[in-house]
């Protein structure tokens, strides 16, 4: 997956992710993972190159030093070693990475969808702007959400104190 999608995407890691599994990993916004699971770009190791965006990504989520120890040893880290660096969300017990997977996607679900997109579209492309740039794309973004339809229901909810009603999708 080249350009991420609108809508959020949570990995739910159990066992093994390495290689092509690793780099499905690094192409999702938030990770949850078993405490047994494993992470890792082992190409090298057969001479090969991770090249479906795993060596791309692997230094947003992680120090440029751990990428590259990672990629040039092809040796695997363990899920908490992930977690101290910051890329994986949640840290939970084997067998349990689907379910907190799932826990983590019904919140993010039940919010207003434009803005959870805006969110996600702003955190994905702000790193490229200049500083002049960040408040007046921010407002691109933002604005037709704090115009629309969810907006307005998310403030009636709000006072009414009751769970809005989505229209958007």
């Amino acid at each position: 997956m080249e350009a991420p999608p609108g809508k959020p995407l949570v990995a739910a890691v159990e066992g093994a992710a390495v290689a092509g599994g690793f780099e499905i990993v690094l192409a999702a916004d938030l990770v949850v993972a078993s405490t047994t699971a494993t992470f890792g770009l082992p190409e090298v190791k057969r001479g090969l190159v991770a090249a479906a965006g795993g060596l791309s990504r692997l230094p947003e989520w992680v120090p440029r030093a751990v990428a590259l120890e990672m990629v040039l040893t092809g040796n695997v880290l363990e899920a908490s070693e992930l977690h101290r660096f910051g890329m994986i969300n949640r840290l939970v017990q084997p067998g349990q990475a689907r379910d907190a997977a799932v826990g983590l996607a019904q919140q993010i679900a039940a919010n207003g969808p434009l803005a959870v997109r805006a969110g996600k579209r702003i955190i994905t492309e702000s790193p490229g702007w200049t500083p002049s740039e960040k408040f007046e794309r921010t407002r691109q973004i933002a604005m037709p959400v704090i115009q629309s339809n969810d907006a307005r229901e998310g403030a009636a909810a709000f006072a009414d104190r009751r769970t809005p009603t989505w229209s958007s999708n």
